[in-house]
């Protein structure tokens, strides 16, 4: 096994749900705060971690931004979402062609399909199983928004998980990240990933070949290319 680690973005790549991520954590994030939802000053951003814009939104309203202020966080962050996940699937949408392409490399020999993703483990397989798409990749295997505050070391320990697991030792050659931000072009970059960005999200194509993603797709609706180019 192993030609392939395949590592893919959540939201605005596989699954889009609006505001609702930015609605939870305001929500979480006051709970354990003791401030207003709305009084905050938030500084949450495409392509960061949860751990990330914790920690930032915790430093911009005078708080210090302890590791157990950040599990107090998550856990209240995955109760607010756990609440909304019988509305999921009306509330957002797989994205075009995801479906087909998550089966084809769930399906292929050679290719070992995880999740690199600022969400929570937690949040985003509640994500995937609203379309029925959590059974096409490992979760096991990935790197979350709660295992490290800097999204380019998730592509470190999704190797690590991925190593232990199966015994591969995958390279930067023979990962592929998948995103749709400068934020996963940068976690590609310095995590040691090849990108291939994909324009469904805030980032036109410019964007994200500025950022330094050499191949820049519009979406993922066709899935011979797609797949052409994670094997490429």
């Amino acid at each position: 096994m192993g030609e392939r680690l395949v590592l893919w973005d959540v939201d605005q790549t596989l699954v889009d749900f609006g505001r609702l991520g930015a609605e939870i954590f305001a929500a979480a994030f006051a709970r354990c705060s003791g401030l207003d939802e709305d009084e905050h000053t938030p500084t949450r951003g495409p392509g960061r971690t949860d751990w990330q814009a914790f920690h930032d939104t915790r430093l911009a309203n005078g708080l210090d931004p302890t590791e157990e202020s950040f599990r107090s966080f998550t856990s209240a962050q995955e109760s607010l979402f756990a609440e909304r996940v019988p509305e999921l699937p009306q509330l957002g949408r797989a994205l075009p062609g995801v479906p087909e392409i998550l089966r084809r490399c769930a399906e292929h020999p050679g290719v070992v399909s995880s999740l690199l993703t600022g969400n929570t483990r937690r949040n985003a397989e509640c994500k995937l199983a609203a379309f029925g798409l959590d059974g096409f990749v490992d979760t096991a295997l990935g790197g979350y928004g709660d295992d490290h505050r800097e999204r380019p070391e998730l592509v470190r320990i999704a190797r690590e998980r991925v190593q232990q697991a199966t015994g591969t030792a995958f390279t930067p050659d023979t990962t592929v990240l998948v995103g749709d931000t400068p934020n996963d072009v940068l976690a590609a970059l310095r995590g040691g990933a090849r990108i291939l960005g994909v324009a469904t999200g805030p980032a036109s194509p410019d964007e994200l070949r500025a950022a330094g993603a050499e191949t820049v797709l519009e979406d993922l609706s066709d899935v011979d290319a797609v797949l052409a180019e994670l094997l490429s």
